[in-house]
């Protein structure tokens, strides 16, 4: 049975933006980031995956184990800013959210930033449902799933899968690019979530992040999503203003571009590189 419906009680940010206080790290842990963060990665998702496992697995919880992933990453001394949240948590009507994806770092908290204000599921890659312990919560979630080997299939899919949730009210995550390809690259960012919102007639909500805190490539070379955690790199959210798409499409493609590429700038990140350092200032 899927929970994603369910309404959510928890409204964790009241500000915007959001920015980690300074009182958030442990010295500890922020001493040892990659073994405290994985040991309480570890307990949050296997405390979800056993709820999930049992079919009560409901958004509340949900929005819960992201923040406190989240607070795992702060702990350790990562500091986000969350920037936007007005651009989106008012709307009267679903929306395709379209960002670039950089790590593992949005899947798992993005639903904390966007599920308390509105239903909400994702365009995830095949993979990430048969991941150990993991695969319970995302199955839990009803996301729209996609192989990254055929192309047309891809896009029948998040056509398909994206319509019929709209429908229902539940926005959709769309990443046009995969984190094989981490840094922003105008020829393999597709227009698939534009389509989508053209398709359904919704809006787009654009949303620049930067999350290469949490690196990639495998801790030990275990599983490549799972690199070493980098304290000394901050963390951006901001969602965009929502966008009508018109015509074909392709103005507000361009514009959704240009709103990531910019940001990335702002955050010190230059175009077609990944990012390895702080912003200057930060």
């Amino acid at each position: 049975m899927m929970y994603i419906d369910d309404a959510v009680m928890l409204q964790p940010y009241p500000d915007d933006p959001y920015v980690t206080p300074d009182t958030a790290a442990l010295p500890i842990s922020s001493f040892f980031p990659n073994l405290s963060f994985y040991i309480r990665m570890g307990a949050i998702l296997k405390k979800a995956a056993n709820i999930a496992e049992s079919g009560n697995y409901t958004s509340d919880k949900w929005v819960t184990s992201s923040i406190d992933i989240r607070a795992a990453l702060e702990k350790c001394g990562v500091r986000f800013t969350v920037e936007g949240f007005d651009n989106f948590k008012h709307m009267d009507a679903p929306c395709v959210f379209i960002g670039n994806h950089m790590s593992t770092l949005e899947t798992f908290v993005l639903p904390g930033l966007i599920r308390p204000f509105r239903p909400v599921t994702f365009v995830i890659k095949e993979s990430l449902m048969r991941y150990p312990v993991f695969r319970h919560v995302m199955r839990s979630r009803d996301p729209i799933v996609v192989e990254r080997r055929d192309p047309r299939a891809d896009f029948a899919a998040v056509m398909e899968g994206g319509a019929r949730n709209l429908e229902k009210g539940i926005s959709v995550i769309v990443f046009p690019q995969s984190t094989r390809r981490p840094a922003l690259d105008r020829r393999h960012f597709n227009s698939m979530g534009v389509k989508l919102a053209r398709k359904a007639g919704v809006p787009i909500v654009p949303v620049a992040l930067r999350s290469d805190a949490w690196g990639m490539g495998g801790l030990f070379g275990l599983l490549k999503d799972h690199g070493p955690i980098r304290p000394q790199i901050p963390v951006h959210f901001r969602f965009g203003s929502p966008l009508a798409v018109e015509g074909s499409g392709k103005a507000e493609h361009d514009r959704v571009y240009s709103f990531i590429e910019n940001c990335l700038a702002e955050w010190g990140i230059e175009p077609g590189k990944t990012g390895s350092q702080p912003a200057p200032g930060a």
